[in-house]
């Protein structure tokens, strides 16, 4: 009978660098995960901060469709302060006039805002809408003539253009 000698050093060895390889594959596996989880949660934060974004936008525009629909009768107002002021008897209208500042108010308090259009100032297509031209001095091409239509913007955003008249 023969006997076999086994080398116990040999096979704990391998045993151990079995064991070593396991703890590295695990590890590489832990990292792994851990990254994927980062990436997650880092993609959660980002959703959460998008749509809180467009909620506030949403708020701050939710009235849009209401106040633009009421921006002619802001401008009737407007227009029939204008015409009182040339009657004679002015007085009489002082209730309109209160009426008139009172809606103003409200639509201000909600976040509507005039734009400031001035004659005079160069036409900008981005912020003004050209109605149209009529041929000017050399000084006033380019320029607004006159106003046809105030522009208001309800936060951050354009809801009417001005209308204006621009030399040519």
């Amino acid at each position: 009978m023969v006997k076999k000698t086994v080398n116990k050093k040999s096979t704990s060895k391998t045993a151990n660098s079995k064991f070593v390889n396991q703890i590295n594959d695990l590890k590489k596996q832990l990292k792994d995960e851990e990254d994927k989880y980062l990436r997650l949660f880092a993609e959660f934060e980002n959703y959460k901060k998008r749509t809180t974004k467009e909620r506030i936008d949403l708020y701050k525009t939710a009235g849009k469709e209401v106040i633009g629909s009421l921006l002619p009768v802001l401008d009737d107002f407007s227009r029939a302060i204008n015409e009182s002021k040339k009657m004679k008897n002015p007085g009489d209208f002082v209730g309109l006039e209160l009426i008139f500042n009172k809606f103003n108010d409200i639509l201000k308090t909600n976040g509507l805002l005039e734009l400031d259009v001035n004659k005079g100032d160069s036409f900008d297509p981005e912020l003004h809408e050209a109605i149209s031209q009529i041929k000017s001095k050399k000084k006033d091409s380019g320029n607004i003539i006159d106003i046809v239509e105030k522009g208001y913007k309800l936060g951050d955003k354009i809801i009417r253009y001005p209308k204006v008249v621009v030399g040519q």
